[in-house]
């Protein structure tokens, strides 16, 4: 009798504190479409793009000058004097040093600036997924990449990227 009554209390009590919630509401976004598509995620694009390019387009120019400097000291190496092609060879080592620290440093700028276009966009990005959230009462938001499959309903890529553009038209890079 002990133990049937311990049974029903622990029964009653298990019955009693487990509640479960019928319906969850799940979302997702696709985060690259997002970033990429918006207004602020494209001309921040247009802006790298566009630097990488023209800092492109001056260090191939500037490497067709070393190169050719360097098939002129070649074509020189028996008419000068060994101190003078010596000189000569360090002075064009110094330049192509000089040109690859430029060059990397200018690539290094642009990954700079777009890790901090991503960074400004995610910052703007979390309070309106957080708004979201809370005005259409739903448990949680994935990233599309981790979905197998779906049901295109509960895609709210579209609907969160006109709220970012509106919230964010454009990024000021420099």
């Amino acid at each position: 009798m002990k133990y049937l009554v311990k049974l029903f209390v622990v029964t009653f009590l298990v019955l009693i504190c487990t509640h479960a919630n019928a319906e969850k509401k799940i979302a997702y976004i696709d985060m690259k479409y997002i970033l990429n598509n918006s207004k602020a995620g494209k001309g921040a694009q247009d802006f790298l793009k566009k630097s990488f390019t023209k800092n492109q387009k001056i260090f191939t120019d500037e490497e067709n000058k070393l190169k050719e400097e360097e098939k002129d000291l070649l074509i020189k190496k028996n008419i000068i004097t060994t101190e003078e092609y010596q000189k000569k060879t360090d002075d064009l080592r110094k330049k192509v040093i000089d040109y690859q620290s430029k060059r990397r440093s200018s690539l290094e700028k642009i990954s700079k600036q777009r890790a901090e276009a991503r960074v400004e966009l995610l910052k703007k990005l979390d309070p309106i997924l957080i708004k979201y959230i809370n005005d259409n009462n739903i448990s949680i938001i994935l990233d599309k990449k981790n979905i197998v499959m779906g049901d295109a309903d509960l895609d709210l890529t579209n609907i969160i990227i006109e709220e970012l553009n509106r919230e964010l038209p454009a990024l000021n890079l420099k």
